[in-house]
Order: C-alpha cells, then sequence, then structure tokens
C-alpha cells in the first residue's frame, strides 16, 4: 500500500512540474511575437471626391481593412483641414501636401503665431502634385502675369491649393489684390469656368486631374507654365518645389508645360501603437498591387524608392522600423 501511495505521489508531482512550464506560457508563446490590436477603427483624411487623394485614400483602406482593421476614407478640404483632424485625433492617417506639414511643424505660413507641431509623424511619400494653372483658349491668359485683373479660382481657404496659390503670386511679385479671387475647390472652379464665370483656376494635383480632363471635353484648354524667374524663386525660398514638367499628351497639350510640383505625403497620428504601424507599414508594401490601382498617379510613384522623397517630418517609429528591416532606409 505504501508503495501505491508513494507512486501516486511522484505522478502528481511530475504532472505539476510540467503544467509549470506548460508551451502555452506568455513567454513562450510571445517569444520573438508582438500582439497587434487590430479592432483599431482608422479613419483616413483625403480631399475632394473630384481629387485624386479620394481614390488614393481608398486604396490604402482597402489593403488596411485586408489586414483586418476596420476603416473609413473621409472626404475633407485637403491638406490644412487634414493636419488639423491629425492633431485633433479625429484621423489616423492623411493624404497632406508637404509645405503645408512643413508649415505646421515649423509654425509659419497657415499655423503662423501657433505652437509648432512638432508631433506630426510621417508614415511614407507617396507622389507629386503638379500645380496647374488651367485657363481656357479664348481667356486672353498667356502668362502668369496676364492673371492680372482676372476672376481666378484660388482653391478653398486654407486647402493645400490655396497655400500654393498664394506663393504662386509671391513668386511673381503679385497678390491676390492684382485678381478677383475666388475661394473654391478646384471640382467647383472648373464648373465656374465651363459657365464662364471665372476665368482661371489652381487644380493642385497629381495628373492627370479628372476635373480638367471633364473640362477639355467641352472646351479648349491651356495650361499656363510656372518657369523663368518664377521658379527660380520658389526653388531658393522654399525647397519643397521641385522643376517638372506636365507632359506632352496629359490634357492634348501639344508640347511639355513647365511647372512646379510638391510632394504628397501620407501622415499617422503619433500616438497610433508602434507594432500597429508596423503593420499596416508592411500590410501596404505587400499589397502595393491594390493601391497601384486606385489612380495612375499612386502607380507611378507609390514605391519604396520613394518613400522619404520630400519628408519634412519624422517617420513614426512603426514605419521606420519596417523600412529599415527591408532596406529602404539605413
Amino acid at each position: 500500500m505504501k508503495k501505491i501511495l508513494f507512486l501516486l505521489l511522484a505522478v502528481v508531482l511530475i504532472l505539476t512540474g510540467c503544467g509549470g512550464k506548460s508551451v502555452d506560457t506568455p513567454e513562450e508563446s510571445a517569444e520573438g511575437e508582438v500582439e497587434i490590436d487590430r479592432s483599431m477603427f482608422i479613419t483616413i483624411a483625403t480631399g475632394p471626391t473630384s481629387g485624386v487623394y479620394y481614390p488614393i485614400g481608398g486604396g490604402f483602406s482597402s489593403v488596411i481593412e485586408e489586414l483586418g482593421y476596420r476603416s473609413s476614407v473621409q472626404s475633407t478640404g485637403a491638406s490644412v483641414e487634414n493636419i488639423n483632424l491629425i492633431l485633433g485625433d479625429r484621423a489616423e492617417l492623411a493624404i497632406v501636401m508637404a509645405d503645408a506639414v512643413l508649415q505646421a511643424y515649423e509654425a509659419f505660413g497657415a499655423f503662423e503665431g501657433e505652437t509648432p507641431k512638432e508631433e506630426l509623424r510621417g508614415l511614407m511619400s507617396l507622389y507629386p502634385n503638379y500645380v496647374q494653372l488651367v485657363t481656357t483658349a479664348d481667356s486672353g491668359i498667356e502668362s502668369f502675369y496676364d492673371l492680372k485683373g482676372k476672376r481666378v479660382g484660388v482653391g478653398a481657404p486654407n486647402s493645400g491649393v490655396e497655400l500654393n496659390a498664394r506663393l504662386m503670386f509671391e513668386a511673381h511679385g503679385m497678390t491676390y489684390d492684382d485678381i478677383r479671387a475666388d475661394y473654391l475647390n478646384y471640382g467647383e472652379a472648373i464648373d465656374q469656368m465651363r459657365n464662364g464665370m471665372i476665368d482661371a483656376a489652381f487644380v493642385t494635383s497629381g495628373i492627370p486631374n479628372a476635373t480638367i480632363m471633364d473640362l477639355a471635353t467641352t472646351h479648349k484648354i491651356k495650361i499656363i507654365p510656372i518657369e523663368g524667374e518664377g521658379m527660380t524663386y520658389l526653388r531658393e525660398r522654399y525647397p519643397f518645389f521641385t522643376a517638372n514638367i506636365i507632359p506632352a499628351g496629359t490634357y492634348d497639350n501639344a508640347n511639355d508645360v513647365n511647372t512646379a510640383s510638391i510632394m504628397n505625403l501620407m501622415l499617422i497620428r503619433d500616438s497610433v501603437p508602434e507594432e500597429v504601424v508596423y503593420d499596416m507599414t508592411k500590410g501596404i508594401f505587400e499589397n502595393l498591387d491594390i493601391i497601384h490601382s486606385s489612380h495612375s498617379a499612386a502607380q507611378n510613384h507609390i514605391n519604396l524608392e520613394n518613400i522619404m522623397e520630400g519628408m519634412v517630418v519624422p517617420l513614426h517609429p512603426g514605419a521606420e522600423k519596417y523600412f529599415k528591416e527591408v532596406g529602404a532606409i539605413d
């Protein structure tokens, strides 16, 4: 009997020992793994539905949902509004022009007198926006200086388009006092041009822009170049601008058109956990075909080679971790 009790006690001790070192312990199951909370809802702030931000934001949202998150695309007034949505914790991702980001980060221009928004973080660079000063062939406008006295759509107030328009006038020694400014987003401005209510409009976007293409179906259009002294001024004073061209044939234009371009960036709210940002960044680059299918601007420019082009704020640590892992940055 004593022998049987001894054997039973030995079995209990062995089982207890095994139970204390189960393969399901957090230490072993979590080794090399970080648990990711995919219950987070990811709102992506974009721009007007008539622009390029909106479909590209839709491409990102589709990938994020494929990864198991919930996501939505928000149509907005674009850059400045999107920065404020990020800062106000009302969006997790936002597409913004680099000039507006730098103005917020360093508190000048549209953010003059405010505290620098040093918490802004980048996910990646996207694609260049082209400054497209659009008019019709019968407007009499041949150069930037011919805008004097004309009715010009300059973009919605404090939008990225409107911030760009102000810098274009500054570069040419002019101000809004030299024109009759209409604060319209470019979809509205193109409609007004079609109806003969304005003479020209700033459309700062990727190319080709659907609203300009639509205008070209009913009117002979002209893209006014940004070049010469104006372009030199921009590059010296505001280095986020790059001299670029709108290629011949983009809008039935016979020749290349010189203009200024500026990168669009994808910002991410700094408080989004590092492991979530890493997970999303990895998923984005493993599903680039979905994003590329959203617009030709995405297909032509969004890739690992361009992720830092025009980036004016620090990367989020989660994005930085992924880009270092794949050798895209040092």
